[in-house]
């Protein structure tokens, strides 16, 4: 519980009505979840005004009122504080509110289109391993140390965020790894966080129906950066035409990693098979769990970091040798009559790319690649026909799918999706709206030597329909086709 002064510490008030000495045991931004003892933070959302519901939140009890607006009638009742960002001031209410815990932890954020996930949980996994209790935050899931947390968002809301450091820090945690999405810094989400080090993996077309313009979504990503301390560490892909941007403004020590290009932290594949491949990281090789030039660049990260954070170079080689692949990401099953089927949640055209480079690289002799895909509903329509694209070019048979339809027709997505594919390519493809008999049939086509790739959904456990999620999971349904055991 802190009083209203203590939750206020450090925030620019513009004005306050009423009385500041009230003691508040709740912090809320959705007005059906206020009782009598929350305060009220009004939101100007992506979708809804905050600023709608302030009546609402007072009828169910709450004395405090955060706006950027005060409304038109002022009850004497309740004390009001006018900020110029309540978004932003969320975040630093939540800190205050939990004892500005990321100045206890050191907190290590990845941004980037792809490669966010891999990269932070390899990360939470290495220092589990070397002893330190850490903290992760990602799309799949969050870790209190060794406690698992489900995950609804790639990055929590500024309240639930607060929360969870909070909660590292009562467990005795040292480090945290967690994703940081676009959203997530466009919408103040982050603010009040002190990082200790930022990670740019990438950036490709992903989340336009949000950004609107590639430029834009490049330059969300950049505040991550341009608001680093200069304590701080910021290390960049620079074989990414925009890693260098990320770093024009940063005040940060600025690091670099690569394949292609010298950099601070270069590696170089050397051999690469569907066990594994053999990597050389600055002149020092090691045999890793993982395939793929996209988890080159992922291991590189997760060193660069390590060293950036103090660990023994040669031991967190040992501990990358050790390591294998997260939930949903390239993961691989072979079926006894020697079909390969891998699940990854490639849902963007250069990740989906990437992956099927990657196949082919490795795949032998006369194998073909079948691919299903689909692509979400309510998201960035920009993407489908370019996926189905690169999906028939670089596949022997691709299967049109459902994803998450959400509130969309599927077969209106597909068809979406089919328009981009090129008429050359045409006879390579099929559609089935359901995405079980989809996965079936794929594998049914598959003969011995064979990869199927299935794209989209990963680690997810379920499938959005009309918004009703039902359970569904694309491994389940690959171990059940293919007759293998758990």
């Amino acid at each position: 519980m802190k009083t209203l002064n203590e939750i206020l510490k450090n925030i620019t008030v513009n004005q306050i009505i009423g009385n500041t000495t009230i003691e508040i045991k709740n912090i809320q931004f959705d007005s059906r979840n206020v009782n009598s003892e929350s305060i009220f933070v009004a939101i100007k959302g992506y979708n809804v005004d905050g600023h709608k519901f302030i009546e609402k939140a007072i009828s169910l009890g709450a004395k405090t009122i955060v706006c950027e607006v005060f409304p038109e009638t002022i009850n004497e009742n309740i004390s009001y504080i006018l900020v110029k960002n309540s978004s932003e001031a969320l975040g630093k209410i939540a800190a205050n509110f939990y004892n500005n815990p990321t100045k206890k932890l050191k907190v290590v954020g990845i941004t980037g289109t792809n490669g966010k996930t891999t990269t932070a949980t390899l990360l939470y996994r290495i220092f589990e391993s070397f002893g330190y209790k850490t903290g992760l935050i990602s799309t799949v899931v969050n870790y209190i140390h060794e406690t698992e947390i489900s995950s609804t968002h790639t990055t929590p809301d500024q309240v639930q965020l607060q929360k969870l450091f909070s909660q590292m820090i009562d467990e005795g945690c040292e480090y945290c790894f967690m994703e940081v999405s676009s959203h997530s810094i466009h919408q103040q989400r982050i603010s009040s966080i002190e990082f200790v080090g930022g990670v740019f993996t990438n950036i490709t077309h992903d989340h336009l129906d949000y950004h609107k313009t590639f430029k834009e979504y490049i330059s969300v990503k950049k505040t991550f950066f341009d608001n680093l301390q200069k304590k701080a560490f910021a290390i960049t892909n620079f074989d990414d035409k925009n890693g260098e941007i990320m770093l024009q403004n940063c005040k940060a020590k600025k690091l670099s990693y690569a394949l292609k290009t010298p950099a601070d932290y270069k590696t170089k594949i050397l051999e690469s098979h569907f066990n594994g491949m053999l990597l050389k990281i600055n002149e020092q090789e090691v045999w890793t769990k993982f395939i793929g030039n996209f988890n080159a660049y992922n291991l590189t990260a997760v060193y660069a970091v390590a060293i950036e954070l103090g660990l023994d170079k040669l031991q967190t080689l040992v501990a990358i040798s050790k390591l294998t692949s997260v939930n949903g990401r390239f993961e691989y099953f072979t079926s006894a009559n020697g079909i390969t089927a891998i699940v990854d949640y490639a849902h963007t055209p250069d990740a989906l790319k990437n992956v099927l480079e990657t196949i082919q690289e490795i795949k032998k002799g006369t194998s073909k690649i079948i691919t299903v895909v689909g692509a979400g509903g309510d998201r960035d329509k920009t993407k489908r026909p370019e996926m189905a694209q690169i999906s028939a070019e670089k596949s022997d048979k691709i299967i049109l799918t459902s994803d998450n339809p959400r509130s969309e027709d599927p077969i209106e997505i597909i068809k979406e999706m089919e328009a981009g594919i090129s008429t050359k390519l045409r006879n390579k493809v099929i559609s089935i709206t359901d995405r079980k008999e989809a996965i079936r049939a794929a594998c049914m086509f598959a003969q011995n030597g064979d990869i199927v790739l299935i794209a989209g959904k990963g680690h997810e456990t379920y499938q959005e329909i009309k918004g009703v999620k039902h359970h569904f999971d694309d491994k389940e349904i690959v171990r059940e086709t293919l007759n293998i055991e758990n």
